[in-house]
């Protein structure tokens, strides 16, 4: 029998102190992440092995990213908030418990066809590789090596919810952390070790990918058993909460899923264009999801409990107030990084990743797939906090319309786009569908409560953008003469020149932020400088 206790009390400093506690631990696990990044470009920079474990890894990665930051918020945290506030701990236990075990059941079948058709799956979106000698055979290898992700990142994505909805957001956004950690580790020490055993050296990766699946759960577990959770072997169909999060997860999963979906598009379309290009934009991307998980998902992540709980309670006035307040902010941490990334990417690329097998062509490349990229990531930060909030308003079929036009209108510019810009074009595609899905999606929230506090966000929005703008005239100014004072293509030298530029850029941003009187630097100042350890001023 587990303990019965009140709901837990929402703790004082709002929203911007709630996505702060969020965004250190996802500022950890985000930079563990682009290490990642910068030991597999060293050892395997845009090969041909790179490109297979990319599309290897694209649907598990897939599902991690919809599970943890889509479906579970959307469908578990508020069923399992109200289980939670309406009937107790020990009623809540129970439905993460059935949950949980439903996750494990039907995963599991999805693993074993998954291994056992592994080769058809791999044809039918990457069939190209069948023209380059061991590339497809390699694909296969991995896809199946890396299967049983999914189970481990259900369990995890489940494990987030329900910390989540106790108000840990620490923890569980430090979570990805392990994954990255064990990536990197088993780089490093398998890879070398691989020929010797009959395995390629990229087979490391695969490895890591599965112990991180279970150090992402094995981190979370103790906070939950510190709160009560005893997991119970049940499993109960008929019951209410579980049936209310299957309505919700699959409309959910979908209503959320458009930016998966669309770089899974991407890569699809990729493998016809020739080695590297897979590995360039898969690059690109993971710089992109920097800002979009340090400043759009913790913000996201500390807005849907309280849209939940205001959606409870019928207050439109209140959600209308969380949401332009989480708007506002994104605004302020993601339009000055969408410019910093256009206006830097190519000394950003350089410094990250040029090195041993990623060559100078190479960052070329990833820089240009960057940009266009970048040009979304407002798109991608609102569609985290928006579709979430209309699964808390019990409406699941506008999210879902809109991911679905999100994905046709996607698939339509990138199939027109790289038939001009190559690969890149497929990057400028998503960037576009993304802003199109944002936009849609505010619409249609500002419709469903009567306003969204429109004339606020929007007056932030164009004194962000203006300050973000001048931001980047001076990076761009700056670097290249730098550059010709500071020359050398050591780390060193690189770190110099582009630091310098980002601080100036930063000094131009808060005196245009300034003289703009614009409340929300203010905010999201003391958010980044909570998450680099400093106290609050």
């Amino acid at each position: 029998m587990y303990p019965v206790s009140t709901p837990p009390t929402p703790p004082s400093g709002g929203l911007a102190r709630a996505a702060g506690v969020t965004g250190a631990a996802t500022l950890a696990s985000r930079v563990l992440g682009v290490v990642r990044e910068q030991v597999l470009a060293s050892y395997f920079g845009a090969s041909d092995a790179m490109d297979a474990f990319n599309v290897a890894f694209r649907v598990p990665n897939m599902v991690r990213d919809l599970f943890a930051e889509g479906a579970m918020s959307a469908a578990f945290v508020p069923t399992f908030t109200k289980t939670l506030a309406t009937d107790g701990k020990p009623a809540a236990w129970r439905l993460a418990s059935i949950v949980i075990n439903t996750l494990l059941l039907v995963t599991g079948a999805v693993v074993l066809l998954g291994i056992l058709f592994a080769r058809p799956i791999v044809l039918g979106f990457a069939g190209d590789y069948a023209t380059v000698p061991g590339k497809l055979d390699l694909t296969v290898g991995l896809t199946r090596t890396m299967a049983p992700f999914l189970i481990l990142v259900a369990v995890a994505a489940a494990c987030m919810g329900m910390l989540n909805s106790l108000r840990h957001f620490f923890v569980p956004a430090l979570s990805p952390a392990a994954f990255n950690v064990a990536a990197v580790v088993c780089a490093l020490v398998l890879t070398p070790l691989m020929p010797a055993v009959g395995l390629p050296p990229v087979a490391s990766i695969a490895i890591g990918t599965l112990v991180g699946g279970l150090g992402q759960i094995a981190l979370q577990w103790p906070a939950l058993h510190r709160e009560g959770y005893r997991h119970r072997f049940i499993l109960d169909f008929r019951d209410p909460g579980l049936r209310r999060i299957l309505l919700l997860m699959g409309p959910g999963t979908i209503g959320l899923a458009a930016t998966q979906v669309n770089v899974f598009v991407n890569t699809l379309l990729a493998t016809g264009h020739g080695t590297g290009a897979v590995s360039w934009l898969n690059y690109a991307f993971r710089l992109m999801y920097l800002p979009i998980g340090l400043f759009g998902v913790s913000v996201a992540t500390a807005t849907v409990p309280v849209v939940s709980r205001h959606a409870a309670s019928g207050d439109d006035g209140a959600i209308r107030t969380a949401v332009a307040d989480g708007l506002s902010l994104m605004f302020m941490l993601n339009v000055p990084a969408t410019v910093g990334l256009v206006a830097l990417a190519t000394p950003i690329v350089q410094l990250l990743f040029e090195r041993h097998a990623f060559t100078a062509a190479d960052t070329a490349a990833t820089a240009s797939a960057l940009q266009f990229y970048a040009v979304g990531l407002v798109g991608y930060s609102v569609s985290r906090i928006i579709a979430p909030t209309f699964y808390a308003l019990g409406d699941s079929r506008t999210p879902v319309t809109i991911s679905v036009t999100s994905v046709l209108i996607n698939a339509t510019l990138n199939l027109a786009l790289s038939r001009v810009l190559g690969f890149t074009g497929l990057a400028l595609g998503t960037s576009l569908a993304a802003l199109v899905s944002a936009l849609l999606l505010v619409w249609r929230l500002s419709r469903r409560l009567n306003g969204i506090d429109a004339a606020r966000v929007a007056s932030s929005l164009i004194r962000i953008a203006l300050a973000s703008a001048l931001m980047g005239v001076a990076a761009m100014a700056v670097y290249p003469r730098l550059d010709a004072w500071m020359p050398g293509a050591g780390i060193g030298p690189q770190l110099l020149r582009l630091g310098a530029s980002i601080a100036v850029a930063i000094l131009v941003l808060a005196g245009s932020a300034w003289a703009l009187r614009i409340p929300e630097f203010h905010e999201a100042s003391a958010l980044v400088l909570r998450r680099l350890g400093r106290r609050r001023g």
